[in-house]
């Protein structure tokens, strides 16, 4: 069996009203210091953010999303946190917060495929769920 490669991972969720605690998960942050890497994807699903509370900026709400696998992949156009060594940017990504975009807890997995990680978490906790088909 290849070696397993240790890896933490966040949700990203946009929270519509801070005071309610709704959430909607959007994305996901995966990192592993061992491979340097560090990338999230995001899939805003504007109907279930909408259901929550018609009244968002949906527009300001993707643009802030956006933000986010750039700072992953730093450099200039991720401004002064781009700057940041990965696992600082990591860090600062999932720093708690109290705003309309924020993350889960941090979690800890083992993996060979770090790509594949992040689809599932995609599928697993972001994408809706698809209804099993009866054969």
């Amino acid at each position: 069996m290849p070696d397993q490669l240790t890896y933490d991972y966040a949700i990203v969720r946009v929270v519509p009203k801070v005071e309610r605690e709704e959430f909607v998960n959007v994305g996901a942050i995966v990192s592993c210091p061992a491979k340097k890497f560090l990338e999230a994807r995001i899939e805003l699903n504007e109907q279930r953010l909408l259901a929550l509370d018609p009244t968002l900026d949906v527009e300001l709400i993707r643009n802030y999303l956006a933000a986010i696998p750039i700072i992953c992949a730093g450099g200039g156009q991720a401004g002064a946190i781009g700057q940041l060594p990965q696992r600082e940017r990591f860090h600062w990504l999932v720093a708690p917060r109290s705003t309309i975009i924020q993350t889960s807890r941090v979690h800890t997995g083992l993996c060979q495929n770090l790509p594949a990680v992040l689809e599932h978490l995609l599928d697993s906790m972001v994408r809706p769920c698809r209804p099993k088909l009866q054969v």
